[in-house]
This record gives structure tokens, C-alpha cells and sequence, in this order.
């Protein structure tokens, strides 16, 4: 293992969110506080590393960050394992997002879109959904950000593209300080 490589990857992603993302960070904070206080719902959607961290941001919204405050309506449509595999069996995998997409979402919702690549076809398809039904969009995504970065509203993309660990740290990072401000803007 080489330490010194790794500390460079994540230090250079650190120095991108700074200086690069943070104006965009705090928007998409903005942007959510607004749509929370206005009624909205946040749906977030991933694969495999990604799935969990739709479930994380879910659960920070959901539960608490920092302060103890009301819950925020959010849901990770990837843990309801009998919708998934009930999708995924009648319609195909890359079905597994969009349909929970068509069942919930509304205008005046957000969907966030993980995909380390911004290529998956599901998360893909989810966002098309999304925007059919006036949800607006917004993609985390690494590289140049892959298909998504075509397709969503808004898209954060953390700048390594041959390093997906350090592009999930990257998005933990954009995770945790958008909690923090959307709890600072609804206190």
C-alpha cells in the first residue's frame, strides 16, 4: 500500500471541494432546505458503494446531523429489497430506480443520483423518470461525470477519474456538509 499516493489522491480531492465545489455545495443545501420547507421529498438512488450512501444521506436527513430538530422527509430507494428484487425479476435491473421514481416522486421533490462513473443505466433511467415528472435532479457523480452529467439539473462531480474510493469520500464529504447547512437553514 502506498500511503503517500493515497494521502496525495485524497488531499488533492479535499483541496477541489474548498476551492472548486463549495459554492455549489451550498446551493445544493439551499436548494434542498427550500424544497423540505416547502413539502418536498428527497429521493436519493445508487448502486453498491453508492447504495449506502443514499442510505446515509437519507439517514441523516431522516434522523438528525448535528442538531436535534424535526425529521426531513427522505427516503434511499435502495433498501426496500422486495421492491427491488420484484422490479428487477418482472422488468430488469435498470428498472429498480425508476419505478420507485414513477410511485413517489412529485414536483417540488429532489432526486439525488449517485454513480461514482455517472454511467448507470438504473440510476440513469431514474433521473429521465425524475425530470418527466417535474422532480428535479441532481447528480454526484466522479470524472467528467459520465451520462448523468448530461441528464441532471445539477451535477457535483468530484474531478478523480481513476480512483473511486477517493470519488465516494469526495461525495461523503459533499454528503455531510450539505446536512449540516440544510439543518443550520431550518433550525
Amino acid at each position: 500500500m502506498d500511503w503517500n499516493r493515497m494521502a496525495e489522491e485524497y488531499l488533492g480531492v479535499a483541496d477541489e471541494l474548498f476551492n472548486r465545489l463549495k459554492g455549489e455545495i451550498a446551493d445544493l443545501a439551499e436548494l434542498i432546505a427550500a424544497r423540505l420547507k416547502a413539502g418536498g421529498k428527497v429521493m436519493i438512488c445508487g448502486n453498491g458503494g453508492s447504495a449506502a450512501d443514499a442510505q446515509h444521506f437519507a439517514a441523516e436527513l431522516v434522523n438528525r446531523f448535528l442538531m436535534e430538530r424535526r425529521p426531513y422527509a427522505a427516503i434511499a430507494l435502495s433498501t426496500d429489497t422486495s421492491i427491488l428484487t420484484a422490479v428487477g425479476n418482472d422488468y430488469g435491473y435498470e428498472f429498480v430506480f425508476e419505478k420507485q421514481v414513477q410511485a413517489l416522486g412529485k414536483k417540488g421533490d429532489i432526486l439525488i443520483a449517485i454513480s461514482t462513473s455517472g454511467n448507470a443505466s438504473n440510476v440513469c433511467r431514474a433521473v429521465d423518470a425524475a425530470k418527466a415528472l417535474g422532480v428535479t435532479t441532481l447528480a454526484l457523480t466522479g470524472g467528467r461525470g459520465g451520462k448523468l452529467a448530461g441528464l441532471a439539473d445539477h451535477v457535483l462531480s468530484v474531478a478523480s477519474t481513476s480512483c473511486v474510493p477517493r470519488i465516494q469520500e469526495g461525495h461523503q464529504f459533499i454528503m455531510h456538509a450539505v446536512c449540516e447547512r440544510v439543518e443550520e437553514i431550518l433550525k
